[in-house]
Formats: structure tokens, sequence, C-alpha cells
């Protein structure tokens, strides 16, 4: 593995013994012949999910285990990532084993062939391999934010997304940052696309969400974006006379 990768595929895992390992091992084979790296973030497990992934650093050089000290949510783990990560184009994905790893180069090229001002290639998960009820959920979640956030984004909640470090590290960190980075991106003066991608179900361990829950988080985050939307200002760029 060359010193600096190009890309970092970051993998934030709680509580997902059953699942890593196979998951490092289809990340591994779906970026064969590239130069990358994989980060897989423990978020203070209480399984053998990080002595499994340590076992395979040997099978997979390329990959690292980052572990949390305590448990701080998805999006502190995502963000640990990124900034352990050392490629400057990063690809996350959900540890449940749910996102199809085989999509990540797809994402990945489309991000690096595009302007600069295009900072992410998100996933749309079709045929969504989820409970009815967390597929309403999922529906009408997203279409009262992107009516509000005007984000342009049909899924937010898929795992899945290419962005590039630099513009990632630019955005205001909250918990569950993870579900708004379109808009986050837009805020910044970035552009985001999106792309389908497959969908799986879950073969071991359980869903670390419930409906519920999600939507007491998403009511008080979609107005905390919707504040920071109203005090952006965008400088249109910069130049240094």
């Amino acid at each position: 593995m060359a010193n600096t990768p190009d890309i970092s595929v970051v993998v934030p895992v709680f509580d997902e013994e059953g699942a890593a390992p196979a998951l490092a091992r289809e990340i591994a084979a779906a970026f064969v012949g590239r130069n990358f790296e994989i980060v897989f973030v423990d978020d203070a497990s209480r399984d053998g999910t990080r002595a499994a992934l340590s076992a395979l650093k040997a099978e997979i050089p390329q990959l690292r285990v980052v572990g949390h000290r305590q448990n701080a949510g998805q999006s502190r783990a995502i963000r640990t990532g990124v900034l352990a990560a050392r490629g400057p184009i990063i690809l996350t994905l959900d540890g449940d084993g749910q996102n199809d790893p085989a999509d990540g180069p797809g994402l990945v090229d489309a991000l690096a062939a595009g302007p600069d001002d295009l900072a992410m290639v998100g996933g749309e998960r079709v045929k969504r391999q989820d409970s009815q009820a967390k597929k309403i959920a999922s529906k009408v979640g997203n279409g009262v934010r992107k009516r509000l956030l005007k984000d342009t984004a049909n899924d937010t909640g898929c795992g899945l997304k290419a962005f590039r470090r630099e513009a990632f590290l630019r955005l205001p960190y909250f918990d569950h940052m993870h579900r708004y980075l379109p808009a986050l991106m837009i805020r910044e003066g970035f552009r985001s696309e999106f792309r389908p991608v497959n969908h799986r179900h879950r073969q071991t361990g359980r869903s670390k969400y419930t409906n519920l829950g999600r939507l007491w988080a998403s009511l008080s985050d979609l107005f905390g974006v919707m504040w920071l939307q109203s005090r952006a200002r965008i400088p249109g760029g910069w130049d240094e006379v």
C-alpha cells in the first residue's frame, strides 16, 4: 500500500461483530487495483467487533481500526474516520452490511470526474430491504426535509456517500450531521449529485434506531440546519492579491 492512498473508505460500527469482518473483505475486493485504505471506526462496541476487525489486519493490509474510548454516535464516528483518513476522497458506508461495497467505486469515480464544486456524490437506495414501517417513515422524513432544506436529495439516510475530505472538514459538526450532508455542502457553496445504489437485507445484529427515536432527533436537527442555512453567507470564492 502506498503511503498516501487516493481513497479512504470510512465505516462506523457499533456492535457489528457478525457483519464487520465480511464487510471488510467485500470492501477490499471492490477496490482491488486501486490505491486505497479502509478505516473502521469502532464506536465503543460492547461485543467482539474491535477484536474481530483487528484480527483481519494481516489478511487485509489496507485495513486500519480506530476505536472510540466511549460511545459517541454515528456522526462522531464518521468524523473520527475522516480525521484519521489520509486520502483526499472519502467513501462512507454503514457497518451493518446493508450497503453494497460494489457500488462504492462508481460513486468515487463520479466524484473524481466531476467539476471542482462537486463535493459529494451520494447513493439513493433502490428496492430497499427494510420493513414497511421503516420505508414509510423514511419517505415522509425525506420529503419533509427536502421541501424545507431544498437540498435536492431523495435519500439522505443512505450511508453510501463519496465526498472530498477537505469539503467535509469545512462543515459544522453536530450529532446526526451525517443525515444532512447535502444541505451542509450546499451551505458551503458546493454541489452534490446522487446515483442509484443497491440495498441488502441485514444478515446479523439489529438496527440501532427506532422510528420514534429518529423522529424526535430529526425535528430538532431539521430546525438546527434551517437556522444554519439562514446564517450562511457565501463569498463566491476568494483571491489572493
